[in-house]
């Protein structure tokens, strides 16, 4: 197997794995992850040591996208720290009304899989962080009496309408920049 079949190999499973996991959950065998992708269980695991290995590296490269998706205003630098939150919410709200969207898929790997440790949770864990510091970091620059406890708090209002838009209990048209800006008025952010 040459450099670039190994490449693309590893590509089809990663992509099946986000796929799969994101629609089915992670509990999916490893028989059908490698099915999907249309590889061998054998290829499989001369790439990755276990299913483990292939979800939490599905998870980590889908982050810059996650990322960039969250935060359109960080590309536009004239945006006030205020505009920089309410701007993942807007884009959260757009998501949701998707008929494909599920909620966060990092939230989804750290509620199934229960354990710290697994190599998925991990990854999870840190867009958690990366979204937690992404606020306190906009809420201190906008003068938030308590960046720490307002960061904490859109955590709390993110991945509740997450999972309440991606079980489609809950439309959030509005429901969630209503929140937010609700908080950060109470909180002095500018």
């Amino acid at each position: 197997m040459t450099t670039t079949d190994k490449a693309s190999t590893r590509d089809r499973l990663l992509d099946a794995a986000s796929e799969l996991f994101y629609r089915e959950g992670v509990s999916l065998g490893v028989e059908t992850l490698c099915r999907s992708a249309g590889v061998s269980k054998r290829s499989m695991y001369q790439l990755f040591a276990g299913k483990d290995e292939v979800l939490a590296a599905s998870l980590a490269r889908g982050l810059p996208e996650y990322e960039a998706r969250l935060v359109p205003g960080a590309r536009e630098p004239e945006a006030t720290p205020r505009e920089r939150i309410l701007g993942v919410f807007e884009q959260l709200e757009k998501g949701a009304g998707d008929p494909d969207y599920l909620g966060c898929p990092y939230l989804a790997a750290l509620v199934e899989l229960k354990d710290p440790g697994h190599p998925a949770s991990v990854v999870a864990r840190g867009a958690k962080e990366w979204m937690r510091e992404y606020f306190r970091t906009h809420a201190e620059e906008g003068g938030a009496r308590d960046p720490e406890l307002l960061a904490r708090q859109l955590m709390l209002v993110f991945d509740g309408a997450s999972a309440r838009a991606g079980a489609r209990i809950e439309t959030l048209d509005g429901l969630t920049t209503a929140t937010v800006t609700a908080l950060l008025d109470a909180s002095g952010t500018r």
